[in-house]
């Protein structure tokens, strides 16, 4: 075969990917544009439904943009204190819940991960064996009951003080990430088990930290379940409860401040529930752009390489 054939044949099948390429990455496009949109639109209508008219809402005339533009939601749960006690509840089960879990999940994944500690393997089958099986429900809650922590805002704290998966992850990032040539150095160095962790383990541990510190969080923030079985005080219950028993009920602040005895009309009622939805996820959703690249690199070295 002449170049000049050769030449021409080498340009078709340069075409011929590149258009076979174009056509791969339009549909990539298109899903994930759709994608999207499927993940996003229900945000934006729960934005938008909650300062638009609720009797426009339900007969489904708020699409795109919201109409009737009113802020009542908002301005009754400023006027309502309960929302508030629920808040701050949730905000300290959160900082002091996620370092409880940080204290405990990151010293015994450093534990779990030296190979000179010869009992590691059977310690962690102990860990592996409660993601199978567990005591259930009623036994953990009489448990609890024995310890006199119903109704008590320290179980909301303790309650999920060790999540095993997040052990695993943390564990499995210590392996690979930490070599072993730095405990040694460190360990001819005179340094201990302790300084070892904090000196040598924690200043390389920082993307599986912000990791871990992400799930715990959004586990405490989003914990109803154990509120709702081991406690009944508004006092300790946390903005989760508020939040269900406004969906659920569609009561919101009965008999509170700036409320009517016996609940408000269907109308007022839905658009605080769009309100509260809008309070109680706000904050996880400004934390998660700070730790997004730190969140990536942490599952993925976590758990491929595990």
């Amino acid at each position: 075969m002449s170049k000049n054939g050769s030449t021409r044949v080498t340009h078709r099948h340069h075409m011929q990917q590149s258009l076979s390429d174009r056509i791969f990455y339009g549909i990539v496009l298109i899903l994930t544009i759709t994608t999207f949109i499927v993940i996003t639109y229900p945000l934006w209508f729960v934005v938008i439904a909650s300062i638009s008219n609720s009797d426009l809402v339900n007969q489904g005339k708020v699409i795109l943009f919201p109409k009737d533009i009113r802020f009542y939601g908002f301005q009754q749960i400023m006027k309502d204190s309960r929302i508030w006690v629920g808040y701050l509840n949730t905000i300290l089960y959160v900082v002091v819940g996620t370092l409880l879990n940080m204290a405990i999940t990151m010293p015994a994944a450093y534990a779990l991960s030296r190979r000179d500690f010869k009992a590691r393997n059977t310690v962690m089958f102990y860990f592996v064996f409660t993601m199978y099986f567990s005591g259930g429900l009623v036994p953990t809650y009489m448990v609890v009951n024995k310890l006199g922590l119903i109704d008590s805002p320290y179980i909301l704290i303790i309650i999920g003080a060790l999540n095993t998966y997040n052990l695993i992850i943390a564990r499995t990032f210590i392996q690979n990430t930490v070599p072993n040539e730095l405990y040694e150095s460190a360990m001819l160095d005179g340094a201990g088990h302790f300084r070892i962790f904090l000196s040598v383990v924690l200043p390389l541990c920082k993307a599986i930290i912000a990791v871990e510190v992400l799930y715990y969080a959004v586990f405490h923030w989003n914990d109803y379940f154990n509120a709702l079985i081991y406690t009944s005080s508004p006092k300790v219950q946390p903005l989760q409860m508020v939040l269900r028993r406004i969906l659920l009920q569609n009561e919101a602040f009965a008999g509170g401040s700036g409320g009517v005895q016996g609940g408000y009309a269907q109308s007022s009622a839905d658009q605080i529930k769009y309100a509260v939805i809008i309070v109680s996820t706000v904050p996880i959703l400004l934390v998660y752009p700070f730790v997004q690249k730190y969140f990536e690199k942490g599952v993925t070295i976590g758990a491929v390489k595990g």
